[in-house]
């Protein structure tokens, strides 16, 4: 039996390491268009690569999907994140996971990830071909005619579309000759470029609990705040770029956010802090770090904003400049003009139409024998190592129906 996997990523490599483990006998092939097996593998996490999640709940685990939560629901009761942790722990590759569940090499390198994979399709007897894209992909007596970069066409009995994104891909056209709708494609996980004066001079500054919106009632979305050169990101503004993936596409990237420095706290809850500072540390400079969460140089960013003089006492404080005070710590307004692509989470919502594909063998519902894993389906995880393990599970899943 003849297998073609296309594409040489995390998706494609479990694919094939599934197939080959369960069916010793199948003849596997990895075809990849670049120089490079596992890239994103390589550059993910600042080259730590983020394995997976420390979320072993498969309910709880498929909430962060934007899109493709109902499907990958049902999938990570087959594989989830802790299969994978077992998966590498037991091939020799330790996993730790951090504070905010994380979960990384205990090497820190992502290319004990990479030697692990490659060694284990040497293992399996699986070959590898770089540099050879598949151009077009045809269904013609049971068989799959796949025409390839260099001219040459070959003929496999089975076969992965295993990608990435679609973006760019050169079988869009094919697949949709064979009956398979693509959802639109859009940019998912980027940060936000905003130019104002509130942000000058402050790049590299994080806030650990922030939460941000769509203004001006969007979903909110939790999480650390990085002010760059650019604008905002981390894991918040990811966040929301991920749930919100089309609609700001839609808006061509141009919209307003409303920011809450400080997490949860209300309009109700400075209010009164702030009275207790009027009565008790009346002599006080306003200038003086408040919130332990937020960094001096933020707050003192943002008292000047609201023109608070650095000699003001808290006494001094008018109302009505500590009401514009409160607006700018819990509701803060900003005007996005554009988006940043972060490399190494970059993700694509947008793909094969999940109700074309069978998720318990990730098999064509369409075209039998042909099969879908990762970042091609439309579907996408928030930062946090979720899109790897939708890639993982779905490689796993459709490599182990492959072989049958």
């Amino acid at each position: 039996m003849k297998c073609a996997i296309i594409g040489g990523g995390a998706a494609g490599f479990f694919t094939a390491l599934s197939l080959a483990e369960k069916n010793s006998d199948a003849d596997v092939t990895i075809f990849e268009s670049s120089n490079q097996f596992l890239r994103k593998v390589k550059i993910s996490g600042g080259g730590r690569c983020n394995v997976t999640h420390f979320c072993f709940d498969p309910k709880a685990l498929s909430g962060n999907y934007p899109r493709g939560e109902k499907e990958l629901k049902a999938a990570f009761y087959t594989w989830q994140p802790k299969d994978t942790v077992d998966w590498f722990e037991a091939r020799g590759v330790q996993i730790k996971t951090e504070d905010d569940g994380r979960m990384f090499p205990v090497s820190d390198s992502s290319q004990s990830i990479i030697n692990c994979l490659h060694q284990q399709v040497r293992k399996r007897g699986v070959v590898l071909c770089d540099g050879v894209g598949v151009k077009s992909l045809i269904h013609e007596d049971e068989k799959f005619i796949l025409g390839f970069s260099n001219g040459v066409s070959k003929k496999f009995d089975r076969v992965c579309v295993a990608t990435g994104s679609m973006k760019s891909s050169s079988l869009t056209r094919s697949l949709e000759e064979l009956g398979h709708r693509i959802e639109p494609l859009a940019p998912s996980l980027f940060a936000f470029d905003i130019k104002d004066e509130r942000l000058d001079e402050l790049a590299g500054i994080s806030v650990k609990n922030a939460s941000v919106r769509i203004s001006p009632k969007g979903k909110i979305q939790t999480g650390p705040v990085l002010i760059t050169h650019r604008g905002l990101s981390g894991p918040a503004i990811l966040k929301l770029s991920a749930w919100e993936a089309r609609q700001l596409n839609e808006l061509n990237y141009k919209f307003e956010i409303e920011l809450n420095w400080l997490g949860e706290r209300n309009e109700s809850d400075l209010q009164t802090l702030f009275s207790r500072f009027r009565n008790q540390n009346g002599q006080q400079l306003i200038r003086t770090k408040v919130f332990e969460c937020m960094p001096k140089r933020l707050w003192e960013k943002i008292l000047k904003h609201v023109k608070i003089k650095e000699s003001m006492q808290w006494a001094q404080l008018p109302k009505k400049i500590e009401l514009q005070l409160i607006q700018e710590l819990i509701s803060a307004r900003f005007q996005v003009f554009g988006k940043t692509m972060n490399k190494e989470e970059f993700v694509t919502c947008g793909g094969v139409c999940l109700k074309e594909v069978n998720f318990k063998k990730m098999e064509s519902r369409i075209i039998p024998h042909l099969y879908f894993a990762g970042e091609c389906l439309d579907y996408d995880g928030i930062t946090g190592g979720f899109n790897f393990q939708g890639a993982w599970t779905t490689g796993h899943i459709a490599g182990k129906a492959m072989a049958d």
